[in-house]
């Protein structure tokens, strides 16, 4: 059994600790682990699932049908598709994102991985993930890196990377702010 050893807290880790017992339990962590990052991403590119997640206004069941008819279409294996329906009917979708990063963190911690926490402009292809793991290994001295990848338009361009208490700006956004600053003499 996961523990809270595992360094998650509150009602998302609770949830996140429990889906990662089933899913060790089934021998699903992988898949889990893969369909909440393909979930992450779809609410990451999606304004509209984001504010699905986060209404007062739609009742519990109508959040939870709509939520899982997104997750059919996605394919997404029977274990996953279950927990959203416990979610919705606990009337916790809000915490999803929340659940999400918890479980990716837990099985990182299970596994001995670091955990980069990575937000870009744009879904990034899997040549560039691989990339990235690699360069990330090579900074970290680590040998097994874990990305949690995060969609924020907001930042233009370049990337933001976290792993644990350094965090690496490279963003567009941060470089023109910087750039701007600089031009009015602060």
């Amino acid at each position: 059994m996961a523990s809270e050893a595992a360094g998650v807290s509150g009602v998302a880790g609770r949830y996140a600790l429990a889906l990662y017992d089933l899913a060790n339990q089934q021998w699903a962590l992988d898949t889990v682990a893969e369909d909440l990052a393909q979930l992450r991403r779809m609410i990451g590119e999606s304004g509209d699932l984001k504010r699905l997640l986060d209404s007062r206004v739609l009742k519990r069941d109508t959040k939870t049908a709509a939520l899982a008819a997104v997750v059919e279409r996605a394919d997404l294996s029977a274990l996953v598709k279950k927990f959203i329906g416990v979610l919705g009917r606990n009337g916790r979708l809000s915490a999803l994102p929340q659940v999400i990063t918890a479980y990716t963190k837990v099985l990182a911690e299970k596994r001995g991985e670091v955990t980069a926490t990575v937000t870009a402009a744009q879904s990034l292809s899997d040549q560039q993930i691989a990339g990235l793991k690699d360069n990330l290994k090579r900074a970290t001295g680590m040998n097994n890196v874990a990305l949690d990848i995060w969609i924020d338009p907001a930042i233009i361009g370049g990337l933001v990377v976290k792993i644990g208490s350094r965090r690496i700006d490279g963003s567009l956004r941060t470089k023109l702010q910087k750039l701007q600053l600089a031009m009015k003499g602060i």
